[in-house]
Formats: structure tokens, sequence, C-alpha cells
């Protein structure tokens, strides 16, 4: 099998399958995701906000390719970059933690070792800025609701240690310790966090809301709010 990873960028953006290419799940704040999508311009959104982080940030996600087509990826921004992250009823993100957005790999991809390429150059770009730590967002009752949120026990079968509890939507945490200790064992947690979760194929459900917090101050996919 040959394969190679890409850093995504906005010539590589429309090889994500297209209900991730025009998902704004976490790009926009609940609004301006509503407006967009009744406008139809959440391809335009995923563009703006890509370009907005890659300018402000640098590099923000990774494609994995298998004899030239896109077989997964990934997406990780600083959580101010994140708006409806601060949405979130167990937010907000750590200070010293990049936010694991979301993750994918292709159905028909699924264990043939692309996590492992992917988590490579995840955890190669991060320990290369100084990152402390990864936190997400878990759905503690994924398949129902938004596809793009990472199934809590996912992220705990692989290391992540939660942070703040939720009944929906708790936040956890991995980190990242500096050194070759480390490295192994979050290549191989986040190979089969990579190869588990896959892109299912029938549509959406609507997306359950969690109350907009109050907030002092800001991880394939609108931070949810209960009814």
């Amino acid at each position: 099998m040959s394969w190679h990873v890409a850093a995504l960028n906005l010539d590589n953006l429309g090889d994500l399958p297209k209900r991730c290419r025009n998902c704004v799940y976490w790009e926009l704040s609940p609004r301006l995701a509503e407006q967009a999508e009744g406008y139809g311009t959440t391809d335009l959104e995923k563009e703006a906000w890509l370009s907005e982080v890659l300018l402000e940030w640098g590099s923000c996600g990774r494609v994995v390719y298998v004899g030239g087509a896109p077989a997964g990826y990934v997406l990780f921004a600083p959580p101010d970059s994140v708006p409806r992250a601060t949405e979130m009823p167990t937010g907000p993100v750590s200070a010293d933690a990049v936010l694991l957005i979301t993750m994918q790999v292709l159905p028909q991809y699924a264990g043939e070792g692309l996590g492992r390429a992917l988590a490579q150059a995840v955890v190669k770009d991060l320990t290369g800025r100084g990152v402390r730590a990864i936190e997400a967002f878990g759905d503690a009752r994924p398949g129902t609701e938004a596809d793009c949120v990472v199934p809590v026990d996912f992220l705990r079968s692989v290391g992540f240690k939660t942070v703040r509890p939720h009944h929906r939507w708790p936040r956890l945490r991995m980190e990242l310790r500096s050194g070759l200790e480390w490295k192994s064992d979050v290549e191989a947690a986040l190979e089969q966090l990579f190869n588990t979760v896959t892109i299912p194929m029938q549509a959406p459900a609507p997306v359950e809301r969690a109350p907009a917090r109050l907030s002092t101050c800001p991880a394939g996919l609108r931070a949810p709010e209960s009814p």
C-alpha cells in the first residue's frame, strides 16, 4: 500500500469528504454557523477559518493519502481559534493545550496503519511548538448527534483523562511529556484512535445543543446546546 501524509492547506482542503469540507461545527459560533448554513456558505466559512489559522498559528491539520486518494484527516488548533469550544458546557480548554478538534479515517481504510502516520505527524508538529498537552471534548452518546465530536470511550481507552466530567460532553486531556519516554505511547494511542473512529455514512441527526455559557474571557463536524 502506497501512502503519504500532507499538511492540510487551502490547496487540498477540497480533498476532505464533502460533508466535512462543508462542516463548520467547531469553526464558527452557533449563531454564525446557523447563518452560514442558511445562506449555503459553509464551504466559504471553512476556507476562511483555515486561512486565518494558517496565517496566525500555522499548520492545523493533516491529510493521509493512499494511492493518491484521501483516506483520512485530522484537525487541531489553539482553543482561541475554535469559537464553538467556548460554548461547550465543560469548557474552556486549558491555556497550555491544543484542542484536538476532530479526526476521521474513512471506513474502507480502517486498520491499515494510517493512524500511525497521522499520529506521528501530529506529535512531531505539536512537540516542535512546545505544546504541553492535547485536550478534546468527548461525546458520551456517539452515533446520535454530531459525528465530528470524538466518542469519549475511545478517548479514554487511548490515554485521555477526564478533567471536566459531564453527562454528555466531558472534556479530556492527554499530557505530552518531553523526550522519548512518551513519544511511542502517544503515537500508539493516537494510532488506535484514528483507526477506530470512522466517518458514518448516514446523514447527521439534528444536534443537541448545550446552553450558552457565560464566558469571562473563546478539536470530521457547533457547540451543542441543550433543548
